[in-house]
């Protein structure tokens, strides 16, 4: 008899199961129940592909909390007519991994599969990752690790380099209201369409998120159905107007940027605060913010870039609610920051002018000549390398003939985009009087 013989867990009675959280209640029983994902697992994809051919390998799943990790390696088991052990980084050590690759071993003699399922891989230091390597080496087992963090850094290289890696995403609304809705059959409750919608927008792509706030949510059901207030009881905040895919999303992002842009900062505090409390996705925000850094700012302050990068940094290494803070700074500063859309409108220009014109081939001085017949063409003659000149100003052109003297950059008069028109205007000048003097 096997170690795995001797683990089988008995099955749950119905007053057990019923006493169990619902997230785990509502566990997919197959893969046609499993919600998500499609970018792998839709039809033609390439962890499909393996399920359909019986040829699953060892791999590492990599997404955020409540994603369907541990689901997926369970039912990618049970496809598999594999053994399923799981096994927590955060409890074991090697003598408990070399006790299980052991009996792993066994039953692979006796022609069972074991799927080791290893939650939390990145917690497991170079050693312990070590410790799976002659096993996964020689199919003693399918290694199926999950994570949060990115496996490049936290998964050794030999082990990784015989995993394949499969990232998850955060499930959508859509998505979240699907299981919602199944949850709430389990339940034999109803609720509002708007309703769930709100509960999946709070929940942030997290289903353990979703489960969790309708169980608390179904305790204080009326006849049968959940209400609006137990709801926001259960999330500790006002329940708000708000449909992160529909119109009131689009309002209150372009509310927030028009505010940052014209400078007035209590206004974006209020609008970002309303976003954040009808559960919009933190990311979603400091991507906002990024673009306003260079939409609406730009050069005039090419540090509110650097902030606006940073806050999103913070947001992913912190999360909610620490995370919030950063979003709020950088908030702050970009409206009190000079404005500038001078960049943005040059790029807008020379994409224009590259939609409408011909595409004129490179000037022959511009180009690389590497070999000697490329020399003999007359690639990079007349070239003037601007380091070789004592103000590393040249007054070669470096635009194609039809457009020489077009401008597409003009910078503001503010902020630090006035110092830059003002390097712009005597790198200009300085061109002209070289021509004009032979380029001296």
């Amino acid at each position: 008899m096997s170690l795995f013989d001797a683990l089988p867990a008995p099955e749950p009675s119905a007053e057990d199961k019923a006493s169990r959280p619902l997230a785990e209640r509502l566990r997919p029983e197959s893969l046609e129940e499993y919600v998500g994902q499609e970018h792998i697992l839709g039809e033609g994809r390439p962890l499909r592909r393996q399920i359909e051919k019986d040829q699953l390998t060892s791999l590492i799943l990599w997404g955020p909390p409540g994603v369907g990790k541990t689901t997926l390696a369970r039912l990618l088991a049970k496809q598999s007519h594999a053994d399923f052990v799981p096994f927590s980084a955060v409890l074991a050590g090697i003598k408990e991994v070399k006790e299980v690759m052991a009996a792993a071993e066994r039953n692979r003699k006796l022609g069972r599969r074991t799927v080791l399922f290893i939650d939390e891989i990145h917690r497991f230091n170079k050693a312990q990752q070590d410790a799976f390597l002659p096993y996964v080496e020689r199919g003693d087992v399918v290694l199926i690790g999950a994570t949060t963090e990115n496996p490049s850094f936290e998964v050794n290289s030999a082990l990784l380099s015989r995993t394949r890696v499969y990232a998850l995403r955060p499930l959508t609304t859509e998505e979240l209201m699907v299981l919602l809705r199944r949850a709430l059959e389990e339940l034999k409750l109803t609720a509002s369409d708007e309703l769930l919608e709100q509960m999946a927008v709070y929940a942030n792509g997290d289903a353990r998120t979703a489960y969790n706030l309708l169980e608390l949510t179904s305790a204080a059901a009326v006849n049968g159905a959940l209400t609006e207030e137990a709801a926001a009881d259960a999330m500790q905040r006002k329940m708000l107007l708000y449909d992160k895919s529909g119109e009131e999303h689009y309002n209150l992002i372009s509310a927030l940027h028009k505010s940052v842009r014209s400078s007035d900062v209590d206004a974006a505090l209020y609008w970002l605060a309303r976003m954040m409390e009808s559960g919009e996705d933190r990311m979603y925000i400091a991507r906002r913010l990024v673009r306003m850094a260079i939409e609406d700012i730009g050069l005039a302050d090419p540090r509110a870039l650097e902030q606006a990068i940073a806050a999103k940094e913070c947001v992913h290494f912190l999360g909610i609610p620490e995370g919030d803070q950063a979003l709020a700074q950088v908030a702050i500063y970009l409206a009190m920051a000079p404005k500038s859309d001078a960049a943005y409108k040059a790029l807008g220009m020379a994409q224009q002018t590259v939609r409408e014109r011909v595409a004129e081939p490179v000037p022959l001085h511009l180009r690389n000549a590497p070999t000697r017949a490329m020399k003999q063409w007359g690639y990079g003659k007349g070239y003037q390398h601007a380091h070789q000149f004592e103000d590393a100003v040249v007054d070669m052109e470096c635009l194609p003939e039809s457009l020489i003297g077009t401008r597409f950059y003009e910078p503001a008069a503010r902020g630090v985009e006035a110092r830059i028109a003002e390097r712009l205007a005597e790198i200009r000048r300085r061109k002209e009087e070289k021509k004009e003097g032979g380029g001296e």
